[in-house]
């Protein structure tokens, strides 16, 4: 089945060169000079009606990492990702201890890093005991004295080194004050934590509206072919506001579908790419969107960050 920019081979077992890229798994999706491939495999860990589990792996040629994605508490994903050349791997936040052992023991990896990205429980509870001799914890420096374990605090700009790669933090406060995000440029990877959801963003506890546009349109700046890793399977929930804001953008028409249709399924609807979310994402859009703005009361004199608060504020108080 082809999609835009790649090719979808489902449940075949191969090994083949793609524009230099050896691809061997049992599927393939390729999106422009990236290989992706995934086995979804069911478990009785409830989103929604059903679930998976979703391991995911790229090269980039260059790369040699890879990223597993899983389920865990009642609608947090969790993410490994392993280096094959180093043997590192990296927690992206840590919701549930006993979820990652369970996931490093089933795949034979040894937990290296912790990449926190802010503080809330869901995201750092699992620090203290996973942290065992050897693993190194990252946290956002305007949050260290709240992620558990910390070693190294970090902050916009600074770059964390993992195996043959190397992340960049970046400033994405608004749901907390001190949210990072790690961008991996060579992968074209985001680990967003909740700033930034499939159709969505997360709520705003302790920022102000500034802030956290500020924080979205820097992650807005990223290349369309980014893979966004956010840390909830919030998405169907997120496209009935976004449709209710924006009814008229046939992109999002096709998109509100096509994540019924996943969750039907029991699929997840992350990753997603950026592009996909520039191009649908209420919360990307209050500043190029008239019909957003009209839907959410944007009046003449209001700042773009005035008219992400209103947004912002439209999803609060929705019951669609």
């Amino acid at each position: 089945m082809a999609t835009a920019g790649g090719l979808f081979l489902p449940r075949r077992l191969f090994s083949r060169n793609i524009r230099g890229c050896t691809v061997a798994a049992f599927s393939c999706i390729l999106f422009r000079k990236s290989c992706f491939a995934f086995a979804s495999i069911p478990t009785n860990h409830k989103f929604g009606a059903a679930s998976t589990v979703l391991q995911m792996s790229t090269s980039t040629c260059a790369s040699t990492l890879t990223v597993a994605q899983f389920p865990c508490l009642s609608d947090n994903y969790g993410y490994l990702i392993h280096d094959e050349a180093s043997g590192q791997t990296a927690a992206i936040d840590t919701p549930c201890a006993r979820t990652y052992q369970k996931e490093l023991k089933k795949r034979g990896w040894k937990l290296t890093h912790i990449f926190n990205t802010h503080h809330h429980y869901d995201h750092v509870g699992g620090n203290e005991e996973l942290k065992t001799d050897g693993v190194t914890i990252y946290g956002p420096v305007n949050e260290q004295s709240k992620i558990p374990g910390i070693d190294v605090a970090v902050g916009a700009g600074d770059t964390v080194q993992f195996g043959e790669s190397t992340g960049t933090v970046m400033d994405v406060g608004g749901h907390t004050l001190g949210h990072i995000a790690y961008f991996f440029p060579r992968e074209k990877w985001v680990f967003v934590g909740d700033s930034l959801f499939a159709l969505g963003c997360g709520k705003m506890f302790e920022g102000t509206p500034a802030q956290f546009w500020t924080s979205l349109k820097g992650l807005r700046e990223l290349p369309d072919d980014t893979t966004v890793y956010c840390a909830h399977e919030y998405t169907e929930s997120n496209a009935k506001f976004a449709f209710s804001v924006e009814p008229g953008n046939a992109e999002l028409q096709q998109r509100v579908e096509e994540v019924k249709a996943k969750r039907v399924r029991g699929e997840p609807t992350v990753p997603s790419l950026l592009g996909e979310e520039k191009k649908t994402n209420p919360f990307l859009r209050v500043d190029i969107s008239d019909e957003i703005r009209n839907n959410v009361g944007v009046k003449d004199g209001d700042s773009d960050a005035d008219a992400f608060g209103k947004v912002r504020h439209a999803k609060d108080t929705f019951r669609g």
